[in-house]
């Protein structure tokens, strides 16, 4: 595929998954309407004399609750991310400003974070390292160039060579040149808002303090069922861009560094480190979909992925299938891979180059 056409393709995917975010939230202000009304001739309307009638204004102060919720949610998040959300966001996931005067490697990664602002023409986003993560694994955030912060691991430090360190920068700064940062930040808030929903109906439902459940009860529990579901399509349409804007950022990164072994060195060692069962710490669901890789587990886990395999990151930037590499910061590639790369021809039969560097 070439370059330019999997950017383009990656970007009006977008548009309709955040069209399709918009419907969601009008969808789960119609589900926690009919749960309420069921809720309500349950507790209520079924069991009074006459035609069963609603409280005036039910439907409207119902809707107004939700949109309250989901978009207070939204608005107390964003804000509290408003200033140095970047770097706030960074130290809630454990990462800490580079080092260079104390450690060569980070060092060098700074060094790297300076030489691709400068040839992408961007500001220095800010360095940071998860220092106790023996993973791969990387992440930007940030609202926008001047709020930026480029994050790595330990283990991304330890074992990529400068050519895929630096190829998993150029794949940070994509996410930052082409919006993904705001997008995301704007998505951590709208998740959040839809999660209070949910919160407000578990405390409806919780008992009182002599243990008893009133008859609110029922409404909070039809509040966090229709919370539920709309918590659920959340995260899976916000899985959903990130898994767009994932494809489009390797694409800017083989784009910018002129190689696909920079980045596809990357995704290889991390299929290596999985095969080994190196676990990477864990964060919230709310943030996966900012890291390289995710690190997401339970039954859900696969649905709600906030990222493509690994083995189709690596087939879309090859155009092949290709195997893990050793965990070494400089190890040889052997001879049948360095051919694959160099010639398109070689590729298995029936099976095309990957992306074309025109």
């Amino acid at each position: 595929m070439l370059i330019f056409e999997s950017q383009r393709e990656a970007r009006s995917k977008t548009r309709r998954l955040l069209l399709a975010f918009v419907l969601t939230v009008l969808l789960l202000v119609l589900a926690i309407n009919a749960a309420l009304a069921v809720a309500w001739g349950l507790t209520w309307g079924f069991w009074t004399p006459g035609e069963m009638r609603f409280p005036r204004h039910f439907f409207a102060v119902n809707t107004g609750v939700v949109l309250l919720f989901v978009l207070g949610g939204w608005w107390v998040e964003t804000s509290r991310l408003a200033d140095g959300g970047g770097r706030r966001l960074a130290e809630q996931m454990g990462a800490r400003p580079v080092q260079p005067s104390a450690d060569f490697d980070e060092q060098r990664f700074r060094n790297i974070v300076e030489e691709m602002a400068v040839s992408s023409s961007m500001k220095r986003p800010q360095a940071m390292v998860l220092a106790r993560d023996p993973s791969i694994n990387a992440f930007a955030a940030g609202w926008d160039e001047d709020d930026a912060v480029v994050a790595v691991t330990q283990g991304a430090l330890d074992l990529l060579s400068r050519d895929e360190l630096q190829g998993l920068v150029a794949h940070e700064f994509s996410h930052i040149r082409e919006g993904d940062t705001r997008l995301n930040m704007r998505l951590i808030g709208m998740v959040f808002g839809l999660e209070m929903l949910y919160r407000m109906g578990q405390h409806l439902f919780e008992p009182d303090a002599r243990d008893r459940r009133m008859a609110a009860a029922l409404l909070g529990l039809a509040i966090m069922a229709a919370g539920w579901l709309g918590w659920l399509a959340g995260h899976a349409l916000q899985a959903a861009v990130s898994r767009q804007r994932e494809y489009l950022a390797d694409a800017r990164a083989v784009q910018w560094t002129r190689s696909r072994d920079g980045l596809g060195g990357v995704l290889r060692k991390i299929l290596s480190q999985q095969r080994d069962g190196v676990v990477s710490s864990r964060i919230g669901s709310m943030v996966q979909h900012l890291l390289l890789v995710s690190n997401e587990t339970g039954p859900v886990a696969h649905w709600l992925d906030s990222h493509p395999t690994l083995e189709q990151r690596i087939r879309r930037i090859y155009g092949r299938a290709m195997g893990p590499l050793p965990l070494t910061r400089e190890a040889e590639k052997p001879q049948a891979d360095a051919a694959a790369t160099a010639s398109p021809a070689s590729s298995a039969p029936g099976e095309g180059p990957g992306w074309t560097l025109n």
